[in-house]
């Protein structure tokens, strides 16, 4: 994928292992590799939304664009710097225009903390305002704006449900007025009615704000209703990335269908026909050869088991790592002629 300077955000090549011990073997050591070699941007006032199935490296990704976790290896250029050849000062400025919403609103806030002190912690590390008076009052505007009144501020977070938790995590990310959030399943741990509330909640923020967001989630209509766009990973590749509403209009990848498929319909009338998957997802300390997803696709083909397929445009915008499609568009080629 070509790269350009209206992105507020560029990953390149990204990776992430995990060094394991290899069975009985003392000295020999394998990798876990959580995320290998995705590639993706992010304009600013966006959001990419990161869909997938539980352990497909999602969350790692996003931690790993944060500095959380340390890349193995690639290239992650925040406003056109590469922050992975950063040091620990230089890290430390740009953190304050990069933030997190945590997936758990319960382990997520100090238990022995004040709503004031969550909030304004960072505040205090960034050296923002000098005066507890003027931190208290940047507090007070940020919980009103997520919808928290003030005179809770001096509680503590065992007085508060789970989607009051969780707006007080996201006043905590805002309180530093940063550019980017990475949303880590923001509201998979809350009811369906309050999961609405604060998806509202966040796309009001990004206007307010002009904010921009790596949005995690393996719920496809939760994607759909917050993204821009959106990126389908499997045992930690990108197999498929376009505009939100071309990839639900025509899926390419045989992944994506599957999923797509999975999505429940509002209507209980119509029936949807289901791609079911045969196996289990590999584990990716020892991922299968060529494309990760051949030995549950029931389109692979002999070449798909030998050869890694690369992410590629297949119309504008639409960027899709598949050997069927290449096959069909070669075949296509030579019918012409």
């Amino acid at each position: 994928m070509s790269v350009g300077r209206n992105y507020l955000l560029e990953v390149q090549g990204l990776k992430k292992y995990y060094p394991v011990k290899a069975g009985f073997l003392k000295n020999t050591i394998a990798y876990v590799k959580a995320v290998d070699d995705i590639t993706f941007k992010i304009k600013e006032g966006e959001t990419l939304g990161l869909v997938g199935e539980s352990g497909c490296g999602k969350s790692t990704a996003g931690d790993s664009i944060l500095r959380l976790t340390e890349p193995t290896s690639g290239e992650i250029k925040f406003e056109g710097e590469n922050i992975l050849s950063f040091n620990k000062r230089d890290l430390n400025k740009i953190r304050k225009k990069m933030q997190i919403i945590f997936q758990d609103p319960y382990t997520s806030l100090d238990p022995k903390m004040r709503i004031v002190d969550i909030v304004s912690e960072s505040m205090i590390i960034h050296k923002l305002y000098n005066r507890k008076k003027d931190r208290d009052n940047k507090v007070k505007e940020i919980l009103s704006n997520v919808g928290i009144s003030s005179d809770c501020m001096n509680r503590y977070p065992c007085e508060f449900s789970g989607g009051q938790r969780q707006r007080i995590g996201i006043a905590r990310a805002l309180a530093i007025e940063p550019k980017f959030i990475v949303a880590d399943e923001p509201v998979s741990a809350l009811d369906v009615s309050v999961q609405a509330q604060v998806l509202n909640l966040l796309q009001d923020l990004q206007k307010e704000y002009h904010l921009t967001y790596l949005f995690i989630s393996h719920d496809l209509n939760v994607v759909k209703y917050i993204s821009d766009h959106i990126a389908v990973m499997y045992l930690g590749k990108i197999v498929e990335i376009s505009e939100k509403n071309k990839l639900f209009k025509n899926p390419l990848h045989p992944y994506t269908k599957s999923l797509l498929s999975a999505v429940l319909l509002p209507d209980p009338t119509k029936i949807k026909k289901r791609i079911i998957l045969k196996g289990d997802v590999p584990s990716p300390l020892n991922p299968p050869s060529g494309c990760r997803f051949h030995p549950r696709c029931p389109k692979a083909m002999d070449i798909c088991s030998l050869k890694e397929p690369q992410l590629k445009e297949f119309s504008e915008g639409h960027y899709v790592a598949c050997h069927l499609l290449d096959w069909v568009r070669e075949n296509e080629k030579v019918s012409c002629k």
